[in-house]
């Protein structure tokens, strides 16, 4: 009697156990998916500020600023100018419930939205949001 395989072939294994294989491969895709997202702030230099979540406040008094395509301001679509613009907002941004939305046009000009926001920075405006329409 010749000690060999139970099954009476003579030979090599003809298959390749990939069990460990698979096992090694989706350990390996779990921790890269796992590690990537907390890569890519360290990949692009910046620091995130923890927050907490905030609840959507309907107390806020808003206030509309449209900015037309020809750098044309007006509050509640009453044309004003940039120097009362700022008395205006000068004092309504002492009040924590102020809120300034903006609303410019597609076609102006990125400086003069720029002086906008600069124009209520400046005036002390904290709360500051843009209004755009959904998209398709």
């Amino acid at each position: 009697m010749a000690m060999g395989s139970p099954s009476g072939q003579d030979g090599m294994m003809g298959e390749i156990n990939v069990t460990p294989l698979v096992d090694v491969m989706l350990v390996l895709l779990v921790v890269f998916i796992v590690t990537a997202p907390l890569l890519a702030p360290q990949a692009l230099k910046i620091n995130l500020p923890k927050t907490e979540a905030v609840a959507k406040n309907d107390k806020l008094q808003k206030v509309s600023l449209a900015i037309s395509a020809n750098g044309e301001v007006a509050l509640d679509t009453a044309p004003i100018s940039d120097a009362k613009l700022a008395e205006f907002l000068s004092q309504r941004a002492a009040d924590p419930q102020f809120q300034l939305q903006i609303q410019a046009d597609e076609a102006v000009n990125y400086g003069r939205v720029a002086q906008v926001m600069a124009l209520a920075q400046k005036a002390g405006v904290s709360k500051l949001s843009f209004l755009t329409i959904g998209g398709k």
